[in-house]
Protein backbone atom coordinates (compact mmCIF):
# COMPACT_ATOMS: atom_id res chain seq x y z
CA UNK A 1 0.00 0.00 0.00
CA UNK A 2 1.31 3.44 -0.87
CA UNK A 3 2.22 5.95 1.77
CA UNK A 4 -0.34 8.66 2.55
CA UNK A 5 1.33 11.98 3.28
CA UNK A 6 0.34 14.01 6.38
CA UNK A 7 -1.78 16.62 4.53
CA UNK A 8 -3.91 13.88 3.04
CA UNK A 9 -4.03 11.85 6.28
CA UNK A 10 -5.43 14.91 8.07
CA UNK A 11 -8.27 15.16 5.53
CA UNK A 12 -9.06 11.44 5.79
CA UNK A 13 -9.03 11.56 9.59
CA UNK A 14 -11.47 14.50 9.63
CA UNK A 15 -13.78 12.77 7.15
CA UNK A 16 -13.76 9.63 9.29
CA UNK A 17 -14.43 11.64 12.47
CA UNK A 18 -17.48 13.15 10.73
CA UNK A 19 -18.76 9.75 9.61
CA UNK A 20 -18.18 10.70 5.98
CA UNK A 21 -17.63 7.73 3.72
CA UNK A 22 -15.05 8.19 1.00
CA UNK A 23 -13.36 6.33 -1.80
CA UNK A 24 -9.77 7.22 -2.62
CA UNK A 25 -7.80 6.63 -5.78
CA UNK A 26 -4.22 7.54 -6.61
CA UNK A 27 -2.85 9.03 -9.80
CA UNK A 28 0.24 10.88 -11.01
CA UNK A 29 0.50 14.56 -9.99
CA UNK A 30 -1.97 16.72 -11.94
CA UNK A 31 -2.12 20.50 -12.20
CA UNK A 32 -5.02 21.15 -14.59
CA UNK A 33 -8.51 19.81 -15.16
CA UNK A 34 -7.39 18.48 -18.53
CA UNK A 35 -4.58 16.47 -16.93
CA UNK A 36 -6.81 15.12 -14.17
CA UNK A 37 -9.60 14.10 -16.55
CA UNK A 38 -7.40 11.26 -17.81
CA UNK A 39 -7.42 9.63 -14.38
CA UNK A 40 -10.78 10.17 -12.72
CA UNK A 41 -13.38 9.42 -15.43
CA UNK A 42 -13.42 5.67 -14.86
CA UNK A 43 -14.11 6.18 -11.14
CA UNK A 44 -17.48 7.91 -11.44
CA UNK A 45 -18.87 11.01 -9.79
CA UNK A 46 -18.58 14.63 -10.87
CA UNK A 47 -15.09 16.01 -10.90
CA UNK A 48 -15.03 19.42 -9.26
CA UNK A 49 -13.01 22.46 -10.24
CA UNK A 50 -11.92 24.55 -7.27
CA UNK A 51 -10.78 28.11 -7.88
CA UNK A 52 -9.23 30.34 -5.24
CA UNK A 53 -9.96 33.98 -6.03
CA UNK A 54 -9.72 37.34 -4.32
CA UNK A 55 -11.27 40.77 -4.68
CA UNK A 56 -9.26 43.72 -5.98
CA UNK A 57 -8.32 45.05 -2.55
CA UNK A 58 -7.31 41.58 -1.41
CA UNK A 59 -9.42 41.75 1.73
CA UNK A 60 -11.90 39.02 0.69
CA UNK A 61 -11.14 35.55 -0.65
CA UNK A 62 -13.41 32.95 -2.21
CA UNK A 63 -13.20 29.26 -2.94
CA UNK A 64 -15.37 28.72 -6.01
CA UNK A 65 -16.51 25.14 -6.64
CA UNK A 66 -18.02 24.12 -10.00
CA UNK A 67 -18.18 21.07 -12.26
CA UNK A 68 -14.82 20.43 -13.87
CA UNK A 69 -15.85 21.26 -17.42
CA UNK A 70 -17.24 24.70 -16.58
CA UNK A 71 -15.36 27.93 -17.16
CA UNK A 72 -16.26 30.50 -14.54
CA UNK A 73 -17.19 33.96 -15.80
CA UNK A 74 -15.38 36.18 -13.29
CA UNK A 75 -17.05 39.39 -14.50
CA UNK A 76 -20.49 37.89 -13.89
CA UNK A 77 -19.37 36.51 -10.51
CA UNK A 78 -17.96 39.90 -9.53
CA UNK A 79 -21.38 41.49 -10.08
CA UNK A 80 -23.26 38.63 -8.40
CA UNK A 81 -21.11 38.88 -5.26
CA UNK A 82 -21.28 42.69 -5.31
CA UNK A 83 -17.49 42.87 -5.36
CA UNK A 84 -14.90 45.01 -6.96
CA UNK A 85 -12.90 43.12 -9.58
CA UNK A 86 -12.22 39.43 -8.85
CA UNK A 87 -9.03 37.69 -9.94
CA UNK A 88 -7.11 34.55 -9.16
CA UNK A 89 -5.22 34.71 -5.89
CA UNK A 90 -1.46 34.20 -5.80
CA UNK A 91 0.17 30.96 -4.67
CA UNK A 92 1.29 32.84 -1.55
CA UNK A 93 -2.31 33.74 -0.66
CA UNK A 94 -3.41 30.19 -1.41
CA UNK A 95 -0.82 28.92 1.03
CA UNK A 96 -1.63 31.56 3.67
CA UNK A 97 -5.42 31.11 3.67
CA UNK A 98 -5.94 27.45 2.71
CA UNK A 99 -2.53 25.91 3.35
CA UNK A 100 -2.44 24.59 -0.21
CA UNK A 101 -0.23 24.70 -3.29
CA UNK A 102 -1.34 25.24 -6.91
CA UNK A 103 -2.77 22.03 -8.33
CA UNK A 104 -4.10 20.90 -4.96
CA UNK A 105 -6.86 23.50 -4.49
CA UNK A 106 -9.78 21.72 -2.87
CA UNK A 107 -12.84 21.94 -0.70
CA UNK A 108 -10.77 20.23 1.97
CA UNK A 109 -8.39 23.19 2.19
CA UNK A 110 -11.07 24.78 4.38
CA UNK A 111 -9.73 22.70 7.28
CA UNK A 112 -6.66 24.97 7.23
CA UNK A 113 -8.68 28.19 7.47
CA UNK A 114 -9.28 28.32 11.20
CA UNK A 115 -10.22 32.02 11.07
CA UNK A 116 -13.00 31.29 8.50
CA UNK A 117 -11.71 34.07 6.23
CA UNK A 118 -12.51 32.30 2.97
CA UNK A 119 -16.06 32.40 1.63
CA UNK A 120 -17.25 29.41 -0.36
CA UNK A 121 -19.22 29.77 -3.61
CA UNK A 122 -20.88 26.58 -4.82
CA UNK A 123 -22.50 26.13 -8.21
CA UNK A 124 -26.01 24.78 -7.64
CA UNK A 125 -25.48 22.32 -10.51
CA UNK A 126 -23.30 20.30 -8.14
CA UNK A 127 -26.34 19.61 -5.98
CA UNK A 128 -27.75 17.53 -8.85
CA UNK A 129 -24.84 15.09 -8.57
CA UNK A 130 -24.91 12.04 -6.33
CA UNK A 131 -21.13 11.86 -5.90
CA UNK A 132 -18.38 14.49 -6.10
CA UNK A 133 -14.60 14.21 -6.47
CA UNK A 134 -11.99 16.42 -4.80
CA UNK A 135 -8.26 16.31 -4.18
CA UNK A 136 -7.51 15.64 -0.50
CA UNK A 137 -5.19 18.68 -0.33
CA UNK A 138 -2.63 16.92 -2.55
CA UNK A 139 -2.70 16.52 -6.32
CA UNK A 140 -1.66 12.86 -6.37
CA UNK A 141 -4.98 11.38 -5.31
CA UNK A 142 -8.69 12.06 -5.46
CA UNK A 143 -11.45 11.44 -2.92
CA UNK A 144 -15.06 10.71 -3.91
CA UNK A 145 -17.81 11.58 -1.44
CA UNK A 146 -21.59 11.75 -1.66
CA UNK A 147 -23.48 15.00 -2.23
CA UNK A 148 -24.92 14.68 1.28
CA UNK A 149 -21.45 14.32 2.77
CA UNK A 150 -20.22 17.28 0.70
CA UNK A 151 -22.95 19.40 2.33
CA UNK A 152 -22.17 17.89 5.73
CA UNK A 153 -18.50 18.85 5.36
CA UNK A 154 -19.40 22.40 4.32
CA UNK A 155 -21.64 22.78 7.36
CA UNK A 156 -18.97 21.35 9.65
CA UNK A 157 -16.35 23.76 8.27
CA UNK A 158 -18.31 26.76 9.58
CA UNK A 159 -17.49 28.85 6.50
CA UNK A 160 -19.93 31.19 4.82
CA UNK A 161 -21.36 29.30 1.83
CA UNK A 162 -23.08 30.98 -1.11
CA UNK A 163 -25.02 28.80 -3.56
CA UNK A 164 -25.38 30.31 -7.04
CA UNK A 165 -26.74 29.29 -10.41
CA UNK A 166 -23.30 29.81 -11.87
CA UNK A 167 -23.10 31.58 -15.21
CA UNK A 168 -20.17 30.24 -17.14
CA UNK A 169 -18.27 31.36 -20.19
CA UNK A 170 -19.13 29.81 -23.53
Amino acid sequence: MEEIIPEERRVLDILESLGIRWVRFSHPPVFTMEESSRFWQEHGGAHCKNLFIRNYRGNRHYLVIVRGEKKVNLKWLTRKLDEDRLSFASPERLSRYLGLTPGAVSLFGLINDGQKEVRVVVDRDLLKETELNFHPNVNTSTIRISREDFLKFLEWSGHQVIFLEMKTEI
